[in-house]
């Protein structure tokens, strides 16, 4: 077994919580189950994986074995690494048979063709998802088994997660090649990240507590047409932290929100002015980029009213990201305002 290989299944080994190297080993199915019997888990992590890696050498493991033991380390970690989503638009509505083969080639011959230094290698798993792992090189280096990016695409979906190393110079090429293998026309970043994969796939495949946004606006033209007034409420705190909590509720719904690092806006809106006050001459759209960046950005939303901290509700500028991941963050106003004044949508 080449020594790189040996190091690089080690180093793996040593990432895995000591509790469950065992698991993962056993999904790997490199090594036979006997020869996993032979391994004292009990002992340090440095001495299983030198164990570890001396059953591979006895089986004369390659970089293929060892490319598919990372793959089933990031599929169960995948929080070590930031994923941003792609969305893929199609000229036609025809729904075209998928065929993982056929996707495999693809992938291959056309990241190939422009990079002979490269090691690509997939995954299939249950939910419909494929990941692949590519480890770049260049044209007078190996490829560098430890900067690697990740794609997980949903088949039948438009959508691709992907998680780029320090080397995002080679980015498009595996964007083009993720087009071409699965017969769709363009690729687009939704500027939407996070370290939590699953909460992303909740997001875009719509598959978390959510409140209505219907019910959300009937609630609020309820709550300002006929104000609750009682003047013989005397705990007037408990009222009001009761009024945030459901205003909170209908914006964010009742069940945890989706773990999301990043979002950003790109707004266009009209600035208006008085005529005497000359200050634009000419009408043009005001543009901004705004950008959100937290450990827990929507939970940290859905705190800010209930610590007094912001107005309850929150405006729909802030509680609609989840709902508007669809159109990229892209939030357009082009309606009147008032005279010297800026409003979000």
């Amino acid at each position: 077994m080449d020594e790189v290989v040996a190091e690089y299944i080690r180093r793996t080994v040593l990432k895995i919580p000591r509790d469950e190297i065992m698991a993962v080993l056993q999904e790997w199915g490199f090594l036979s189950k006997a020869q996993l019997q032979t391994v004292n888990f009990r002992q340090t992590k440095e001495n299983i994986s030198h164990s570890v890696t001396q059953l591979c050498e006895e089986n004369s493991a390659d970089i293929k074995q060892a490319a598919l033991l990372d793959i089933i380390y990031n599929h169960r970690y995948p929080n070590k690494r930031v994923w941003s989503v792609y969305q893929m638009n199609k000229t036609g509505e025809e729904a075209d048979f998928f065929d993982f083969r056929d996707f495999k080639k693809k992938i291959r011959r056309r990241i190939q063709s422009a990079l002979i230094n490269v090691t690509i290698n997939f995954r299939e798993y249950e939910d419909n998802a494929i990941w692949i792992r590519i480890a770049w090189g260049t044209p007078y280096t190996k490829p560098n088994q430890y900067k690697t990016t990740y794609a997980v695409y949903h088949s039948q979906t438009p959508y691709v997660f992907i998680s780029a190393s320090t080397l995002r110079s080679n980015l498009p090429l595996l964007c083009q090649a993720i087009v071409v293998a699965s017969s769709y026309h363009d690729i687009r970043e939704m500027e939407l990240r996070s370290r939590c994969l699953k909460s992303l796939k909740d997001i875009v495949f719509k598959r978390y507590s959510q409140h209505s946004p219907d019910q959300q606006i009937q609630h609020l033209y309820f709550f300002f047409s006929y104000p609750a007034v009682d003047l013989r409420i005397i705990d007037e705190n408990k009222s009001e932290k009761e009024r945030i909590h459901r205003l909170n509720q209908d914006c964010f719904g009742d069940g945890p929100q989706p773990k999301l690092d990043f979002a950003q806006y790109k707004l266009e809106t009209m600035f208006k002015s008085d005529p005497k006050w000359d200050v634009l001459e000419k009408k043009e759209p005001f543009r901004c980029l705004v950008k959100f960046s937290s450990p827990h950005l929507l939970e940290s939303l859905k705190s800010l009213a209930p610590a007094g901290l912001s107005d309850a509700p929150l405006s729909p500028l802030l509680t609609c990201i989840p709902h508007k991941a669809r159109n990229y963050f892209k939030i357009r106003e082009k309606k009147s305002l008032l005279p010297g004044s800026f409003v979000s949508p």
